[in-house]
């Protein structure tokens, strides 16, 4: 049923008396789906003015938990909600706001074998995802779907916002994400929010902003930002429009590919770049022997806290800010969780500022109450 209740006409009250919007274009709201691609920092804002607008159905994908370190910015969450999947969390934040729209909670990881069969059953994508395989892949899926897509990025104090492949009609389609980036950058080019950090009010910004050219596209009462990219400079409050070339990428869009890899993001690029790893077990030799290197413990202060092994506490995102306090002449054992940040930081620091010294502890602290200490809480 996509008349409006008496509830939903007192709700949306102020969008039914607003010019040029009206009840027709309330009604395309709950009629419309958006499938939200991230629960995070632009994730949180863009599902919160999308439940609040009244999207009629509202589907979230993001396989991640909330942390601690997520409340700075991602405004959906609170501290209960630590721990909890993102997805599962929003949706029951969401349900909370507004009980007339449908919130699809989708506890997976987004991948080629996926994309398609989720994304089929929306009519507009919004994507908040945080890395460059994602973004082609949510991009490519889109493209083969025909479905509109809003995108936007954040890092530091900056943001980018861009409507990809709106309908033009006679089977044309506005830019992709192709046309604007082509090539992805190399490897570890561009540090992600973890490593060089993000001004916590930047998402909200662009968040809201999707959510906006959401509502633009599905209503049609504006035209979309589509061929055009605008640049967000969050201290400045100055926006840059940039156009986006039309080159054609669509044609060569055929199926999904292996987006890690077209990334650069594998295993045999990881080796390439020189990581080198040290077990538990040698790290233990280490400490019992006494020897002299430096351990080096990037996760959360609230993990930290938790359990910890006795490495100096640097978290991830402060690393660029404490270069000096790594070591240049001895080994340097870096961990986290399971190996995946400490494996990221210490390619960005070879990357962009020549170590050579550093050893990423394989598997993390996880690796170690295992294999070592099973007394260790990490749960």
């Amino acid at each position: 049923m996509n008349k409006l209740t008496p509830e939903e006409l007192t709700r949306y009250s102020r969008h039914l008396v607003l010019k040029d919007f009206g009840l027709k274009n309330q009604e395309k709201l709950k009629q419309a789906s958006v499938l939200v691609v991230g629960a995070g920092g632009l994730g949180s804002p863009s599902l919160l003015y999308l439940a609040a607008a009244g999207i009629g159905t509202i589907g979230i994908i993001d396989f991640d938990i909330v942390q601690e370190s997520n409340l700075q910015r991602q405004v959906l969450f609170s501290t209960h909600d630590i721990g909890i999947n993102k997805a599962l969390a929003a949706a029951h934040h969401l349900t909370q706001l507004n009980p007339f729209v449908s919130v699809i909670p989708v506890q997976e990881k987004l991948t080629s074998d996926n994309a398609l069969t989720i994304i089929t059953n929306f009519d507009l994508v919004l994507d908040g995802s945080d890395n460059f395989p994602t973004r082609y892949l949510v991009n490519d899926a889109c493209v083969l779907l025909n479905k509109p897509l809003v995108y936007g990025s954040i890092l530091q104090y900056e943001g980018q916002l861009a409507a990809f492949n709106v309908d033009l009609g006679n089977d044309k389609r506005s830019s992709n994400y192709r046309d604007l980036f082509p090539v992805p950058p190399q490897p570890h080019e561009v540090p992600n929010c973890e490593q060089a950090g993000v001004l916590g009010v930047l998402p909200g910004m662009l968040g809201s902003m999707m959510a906006n050219e959401a509502i633009k596209l599905i209503t049609g009462i504006a035209e979309p930002m589509m061929n055009r990219l605008i640049i967000v400079d969050s201290l400045s409050l100055e926006m840059m429009t940039v156009k986006i070339p039309n080159r054609n990428s669509r044609a060569d869009i055929k199926k999904l590919i292996d987006y890690n890899q077209f990334c650069g993001i594998n295993h045999e690029k990881d080796k390439s770049l020189g990581m080198k790893e040290i077990t538990v077990q040698e790290l233990k030799q280490l400490l019992d022997t006494k020897s002299d290197f430096q351990l080096i413990d990037v996760r959360e202060a609230y993990e930290y806290d938790q359990a910890n092994i006795g490495g100096e506490h640097i978290p991830m995102a402060e690393v660029p800010h404490n270069i000096d306090r790594i070591q240049t002449n001895k080994q340097v054992v870096v961990h986290c969780r399971s190996g995946g940040r400490s494996g990221n930081i210490i390619q960005w620091l070879e990357k962009n500022h020549g170590f050579e010294n550093l050893y990423n502890l394989k598997g993390g602290i996880l690796a170690w109450a295992r294999e070592i200490d099973d007394s260790l809480d990490i749960s």
